[in-house]
């Protein structure tokens, strides 16, 4: 196992009628900037909740966060903090809106090396953040783990671009089930598969042996697979146990515990990313694309977490070595179809004509070296993305 530091000091407040305890979660004196999508949470009651909790407390409101949350949408909230003198960031809603407060958190007391600097530093330009407002956060897609990290992403010019702090970690996090209960069938298929690629991110590397990080990994992919079926099944998809299991595997997939002291990939996100920016295609449809193509890319670097996941995942013991990871990465194919997701470039109707442009936005975003063992260079990208077609 590899040296690590790990520390979660999100609270979770887990479970039905939570919202409530926001009251006493946020000070009683903070000036609240209620941060939160497109309205949905106005037609699903959430908001009447939130409202109800912060009754006591001065707030306001910003709305329109978009998915893949943009750059110029997030410093107009930047105006009402000044004006109001904010002091607490509350978000509402999904892993979008979550990423696009933690960005407003840390843009609000972003000072810069330079008079020339601006908040978009943060990211182009990795500026170091060394304060930012407090934020918590109730969650309505469990599908990002952003409620209890601090990592975001961010988009500018079509451009999806990431960064992480531990001063954008939310102080708090509310969890209710029963909010998902509205979701749509694309947006329930798009986390469950988010969560499901997270976890594999940390695990499909190589064994540093990490038993604890393993086994977690390896309970949480077996949840996603027995239950991310069952939200969509229609005598099943109202059932709140399915959907609680569903929301703590995905926060449990990105909070620091399963990626604590081992190798990590994400070049599934990073090719996936440019998908997204690109050609607008949902994050989860880029990961459900993308990492098949990966596993048979990268076979023999992955060797043999690909047989320890064939075997402790899929119960896959009969055959050769081969015969056992082919079936694995079909398997999992075959979860991600079950899911109602995309698998291949032609599933969104994109082909080989469309590489290039995905290469060359990898290059421009300094993506040349991808991987656990950063050996994914921008050819190997190429032969990935043409395996995915």
């Amino acid at each position: 196992m590899l040296n690590f530091n790990f520390q979660n000091p999100t609270k979770i407040n887990f479970g039905e009628g939570q919202i409530e305890v926001i009251a006493k979660e946020i000070p009683a004196d903070a000036k609240v900037l209620l941060v939160y999508g497109g309205g949905s949470i106005k037609s699903n009651g959430v908001y009447q909740q939130v409202i109800d909790a912060l009754a006591e407390h001065t707030y306001f409101e910003f709305s329109g966060i978009e998915p893949n949350p943009k750059y110029d949408t997030l410093m107009k909230a930047q105006e009402i903090i000044k004006a109001e003198n904010i002091d607490y960031i509350l978000a509402v809603g999904g892993g979008s809106v979550v990423d696009g407060a933690k960005f407003i958190a840390a843009a609000a007391l972003f000072e810069g090396s330079s008079e020339n600097s601006e908040p978009w530093d943060i990211i182009a330009k990795q500026a170091p953040i060394t304060k930012a407002l407090p934020l918590g956060a109730i969650l309505t897609l469990p599908a990002t783990g952003s409620e209890s990290n601090g990592n975001s992403v961010v988009t500018r010019d079509g451009n999806k671009r990431p960064f992480s702090s531990p001063f954008v970690r939310p102080l708090f996090a509310v969890l209710d089930p029963t909010v998902t209960l509205s979701l749509s069938d694309r947006q329930v298929s798009n986390g469950v598969v988010d969560a499901f690629v997270h976890t594999i991110e940390q695990y499909l590397t190589y064994s540093v042996n990490g038993k604890v990080q393993d086994r977690f990994s390896e309970g949480l992919l077996q949840i996603l697979i027995e239950e991310g079926p069952k939200a969509l099944a229609t005598e099943t998809k109202d059932d709140l146990e399915v959907r609680a299991n569903i929301m703590w595997s995905a926060t449990m997939a990105l909070n620091g515990l399963i990626g604590a002291g081992v190798p990590q990939d994400w070049s599934t996100h990073m090719i996936g990313h440019e998908l997204t920016g690109a050609h607008g295609i949902d994050h989860a449809r880029t990961l459900s694309i993308v990492l098949p193509a990966v596993m048979k890319v990268k076979r023999e670097q992955k060797r043999g977490k690909l047989l320890q996941y064939a075997e402790r995942v899929w119960n896959i013991t009969e055959g050769d070595e081969d015969v056992r990871i082919d079936k694995a990465i079909k398997l999992t194919e075959d979860f991600f179809k079950t899911m109602q997701v995309p698998t291949r470039l032609s599933d969104v109707d994109l082909g080989s004509d469309d590489i290039e442009l995905l290469i060359t936005n990898l290059e421009s975003q300094g993506m040349t070296a991808l991987g656990e063992h950063g050996d994914i260079t921008l050819e190997v990208s190429r032969e990935i993305l043409t395996q995915a077609l």
